[in-house]
């Protein structure tokens, strides 16, 4: 997991300033307010997808990563598909999520919004922010 976190937060690097990236870090994993799930491709982690309870029946939908060597197989879809099933399943009654507003993250926004999710203000700690887009989905 530290690798795909690494390659993560590596990759978002050049996207935004550090206060504007939102990624968790491997300790944040161990919050037990927070569910993982990863997938494999023997021998490596090429993806991940973790929600984070923020109370009232609200998550968000946190570290939906793909690596570069799976975009493009439906992985990403699969593992959204999945952490909406489990939100659903734990009786949640929204999803919202941060992600950045650059042009490398517009097949994510794109992804998101065909799954329902709609723009909204920022929620929980955030704050407005030139480089965070902030969407979020009713169950």
């Amino acid at each position: 997991m530290a690798a795909l976190v690494a390659e993560h937060l590596a990759e978002m690097e050049p996207t935004a300033p550090a206060c504007s990236r939102h990624a968790l870090s491997v300790e944040q994993f161990r919050d037990p307010v927070v569910r993982l799930w990863v997938a494999e491709a023997d021998p490596l982690l090429v993806g991940s997808v973790a929600l984070k309870d923020l109370g009232g029946g609200h998550l968000e939908l946190k570290t939906m990563r793909t690596s570069p060597s799976v975009r493009g197989s439906g992985l990403g879809r699969r593992l959204l598909l999945h952490a909406l099933a489990e939100a659903r399943a734990v009786g949640a009654t929204r999803v919202s999520l941060e992600t950045g507003s650059g042009a490398v993250f517009e097949p994510a926004r794109t992804l998101y919004r065909s799954h329902g999710f709609v723009d909204c203000e920022p929620f929980a700690d955030y704050r407005p922010d030139p480089h965070s887009t902030f969407l979020t989905l009713a169950l």
